[in-house]
């Protein structure tokens, strides 16, 4: 059984997101302060958060910021009554995985969480390899020189699916639908924010791509 823990503020909020996510199989843990939430989340180990970007004690941009620094990669949905792209670009380099902005429907939460539960699911355990760099979706390793390489699950799961589909052109909707399990991909720049991270990571001159390579107008495609 999978154990979620939600930090927000909202009491009504809470019980509804509980209710629902209990009746989904899940275990439901909840605060409804920062400073206890980032607490409960460093005591205990959870298969995913749901944090809320304004909170009182600490703001969940704090929290965000704080776990990543102490290596603490459990999934992260940031929920956000704003509509700035700024506010929700700054939670995605902070090491948020996804974020959801208020009011938003439970069915898409739903699907936001299961995504960020299941890892992409690969047709083959076998390790992929272009250049130097070896990615073995079994384990959620990647490794560049035979160095490990620290990646959120979204920066994962994307590299994987773009290994596993070398020459194709990807439009940024297909990697929102397939790769964020958007049923209808919103207007954001996700999948570039996340495309320029994997470059920094991975590619010898991230100005100059010779993996992930920007098909304009379109998207990007993978060249082993």
């Amino acid at each position: 059984m999978t154990h979620i823990l939600i930090i927000e503020d909202e009491a009504a909020l809470v019980d509804v997101l509980t209710d629902r996510l209990l009746a989904e199989g899940h275990l439901v843990s909840s605060s409804l302060n920062g400073e206890e939430g980032e607490q409960l989340a460093r005591n205990k180990t959870y298969d995913l958060l749901i944090l809320d970007l304004m909170l009182p004690g600490r703001s969940g941009l704090d929290i965000c910021r704080n776990l990543r620094a102490d290596r603490n990669d459990t999934p992260i949905l940031m929920l956000t009554a704003r509509g700035e792209l700024a506010d929700k670009v700054v939670g995605l380099r902070l090491g948020a995985d996804d974020y959801l902005t208020k009011p938003f429907e439970m069915a898409e939460l739903l699907a936001r969480v299961e995504a960020l539960l299941r890892r992409t699911s690969p047709s083959s355990t076998d390790t992929l390899r272009f250049a130097n760099v070896d990615i073995n979706p079994e384990r959620g390793e990647v490794k560049r020189d035979g160095v490990l390489l620290e990646l959120s699950v979204k920066e994962f799961d994307l590299l994987v699916y773009l290994a596993q589909n070398p020459g194709v052109v990807l439009s940024r909707d297909r990697l929102l639908s397939e790769v964020w399990n958007y049923d209808i991909p919103p207007p954001t720049r996700t999948v570039d924010v996340h495309i320029s991270w994997l470059r920094q990571k991975l590619e010898p001159d991230a100005r100059r791509p010779q993996h992930i390579r920007t098909v304009h107008g379109v998207g990007y495609k993978f060249v082993p």
